[in-house]
């Protein structure tokens, strides 16, 4: 039988590992070698080392001490999931690793690997005055005896009702976009882009549709993909046409070697560190800039938008089962967090299309809510009790889109306190003024993201994190490259991208509040007078809030009419999908405030 070896084994290990090779510390970050948000289980090194299960964060190892770092969402989940007799827990942005590194690294030798760090995140770290060395193996993949299996799904065509554009006709637009920069090559590390590029899906993530792998884009239009020949079948070769050369990973060194002489386009921020080192030693000239497929993607055309507007009134359908059936049985006991999500998922998987959870479920009953990415499990797993907040914030991925949706309910039976109504109403209000907002173009993010903390700001509240991410169409929930957040770079926002509204307000200990919709930016009507283009949201997301907790005296007369006229859009699209049962509580929990 075998013996579970316990974290503190696993960072022993890891300690003596380091000092056979003579290096004094090493770096272990949450991504995979496609620097994504998700990764596979066979990539998952910082939740093996340190069990912090968290989408975000990194660990640093000395031989004396080690610190895992996170941000805002995941403080109170670090500090249940890790040892304190092992760890620091530090915050990622008011303690950045660079200063840690500088306190008590100084001078010392820190091993990295070199596929799992973006370059310009190695350059930050240099400056702690430390010696990175980029390390040839993974030092952890050494210990990790039972690491699972790389994934080895293949990657299929997406059909072109729902990409909108032919691949063919974005390589062809992208690589005059290289050529008009001299650029001979750009580098696609990150997934998604081939995804997008390529018009291809898969399922090496749970919860994302991509099939893993790199690309280099030229400027003649062709592209070298390197994925696992076994995981691009016949019909996908046919799709990608005699313009895409498949070759194993094992090439890439080989065909990097071949650029010598030429000027590569190269996303410090998105590409493993890797990438740089080896185009410098083949002799290519790297140019640095953002990866071309990103702003592009984010940009839906009409067909994606119409499929994310299909999806989300099927992800509707869904939802008002859900919040119907969690209304009449949470005032009954006997639910958990987890049979709610399931229950959920449940619901999900009867709508046409549906593939998969965009993410897994945050299913937060009473004090859990208020772990902004809390994640249920069999250990943390409570009971959905009577009188009190339940957060449940999940997503569906459909063929035609993808949807993220989150609702702050009470469980009944009685009357939710008079500070929660208040609380909540404020977390509607700037969740409000978001969805109503007309702006010009050329606002970003960063610019948008006081609209929706105002109304609790109003009474000394906040949250710690971002108001809204980008979504994809069929990929991921998270999305650059705009974000809607005071630590966002200013990109404009552009008609096309679809982006979360999601305030929220969380008491440690207590309960969690967060509303979210999701919005696709589109051009306004001009107005009289105007003098430059504007834009504005339009609200794909399709689902009742809860109005036990909405104090509607705390509402203007226009934001009272808003909800109004949101709760009659949902009963008018989404009543007659739904059993009469559903429908006949649809028709109560929509009723004017």
């Amino acid at each position: 039988m075998l013996t579970e070896v316990t974290h503190a084994e696993r960072l022993a290990a890891l300690r003596a590992e380091l000092a056979s090779l003579d290096i004094e510390g090493f770096l272990v970050p949450r991504s995979d070698e496609y620097l994504g948000e998700y990764v596979p289980p066979s990539a998952e090194r910082l939740a093996w080392l340190t069990g912090f299960t968290g989408s975000a964060g990194m660990a640093i190892v000395l031989a004396d001490r080690a610190a895992v770092f996170t941000d805002g969402r995941y403080t109170t989940q670090v500090a249940s999931q890790t040892d304190p007799a092992l760890w620091e827990r530090r915050h990622i942005i008011e303690q950045p690793p660079q200063e840690w590194l500088a306190e008590h690294a100084a001078g010392r030798s820190i091993g990295y690997d070199p596929w799992l760090h973006p370059q310009a995140a190695i350059e930050r770290l240099a400056a702690a005055g430390v010696q990175l060395v980029p390390l040839a193996a993974n030092p952890l993949d050494t210990i990790w005896h039972d690491r699972p299996a790389p994934p080895r799904a293949q990657a299929v065509p997406h059909p072109p009702e729902f990409a909108g554009r032919d691949a063919a006709e974005k390589r062809t637009e992208l690589a005059a976009m290289l050529r008009q920069a001299g650029e001979d090559t750009a580098v696609l590390a990150d997934p998604h882009s081939l995804a997008w590029l390529l018009n291809i899906r898969g399922a090496d993530l749970e919860h994302t549709p991509l099939a893993l792998g790199f690309a280099l884009l030229h400027s003649n239009a062709t592209v070298d993909l390197f994925m696992e020949p076994a995981k691009v079948p016949e019909a996908t070769r046919a799709h990608l046409g005699n313009a895409v050369v498949v070759h194993p990973p094992v090439a890439l060194p080989t065909i990097l070697a071949g650029l010598a002489g030429q000027s590569v386009r190269f996303d410090p921020e998105a590409t493993p560190a890797w990438f740089a080192a080896t185009l410098r030693e083949a002799g290519a000239t790297l140019r640095p800039g953002e990866d071309p497929c990103r702003l592009p993607r984010a940009c839906k055309n009409p067909a994606e938008q119409a499929g994310a507007r299909a999806a989300h009134r099927r992800d509707a359908v869904a939802m008002a089962r859900f919040l119907a059936w969690f209304a009449a049985e949470a005032p009954l006991g006997g639910l958990t967090e987890m049979s709610a999500a399931d229950r959920l998922l449940d619901f999900r998987r009867m709508v046409p299309r549906f593939r998969a959870e965009s993410f897994p479920a945050i299913s937060g009953a009473g004090e859990n809510g208020a772990i902004v990415h809390y994640r249920a499990t069999e250990a943390t797993n409570r009971a959905v009790r009577a009188n009190e907040c339940y957060l449940v914030d999940s997503g569906g991925q459909y063929t035609d889109g993808t949807t993220d949706i989150t609702r702050t309910l009470w469980t009944g039976p009685g009357t939710p306190p008079p500070d929660l109504e208040e609380r909540y109403t404020r977390v509607l209000r700037g969740h409000i003024a978001l969805a109503t907002l007309r702006f010009p173009q050329g606002v970003a993010g960063p610019h948008l993201d006081a609209v929706a903390r105002a109304p609790l700001w109003q009474a000394g509240l906040d949250y710690d994190h971002g108001t809204g991410h980008g979504v994809g169409s069929f990929l991921s929930v998270h999305e650059g490259p705009v974000s809607i957040s005071r630590a966002a770079r200013p990109i404009p926002v552009r008609a096309g991208m679809i982006l979360s509204d999601e305030p929220g307000y969380y008491q440690p200990g207590a309960y969690g509040i967060r509303i979210e919709n999701l919005l696709l930016a589109r051009p306004a009507a001009e107005q009289p007078g105007q003098t430059k283009p504007f834009l504005e949201f339009e609200t794909l997301t399709l689902a009742p809030y809860e109005r036990r907790l909405i104090d509607a005296g705390l509402l203007s007369p226009a934001e009272r009419a808003w909800v109004d006229a949101y709760h009659a859009r949902v009963l008018e699209e989404v009543g007659g999908e739904v059993e009469p049962a559903v429908r006949d509580w649809l028709v109560a929990a929509c009723a004017p405030l």
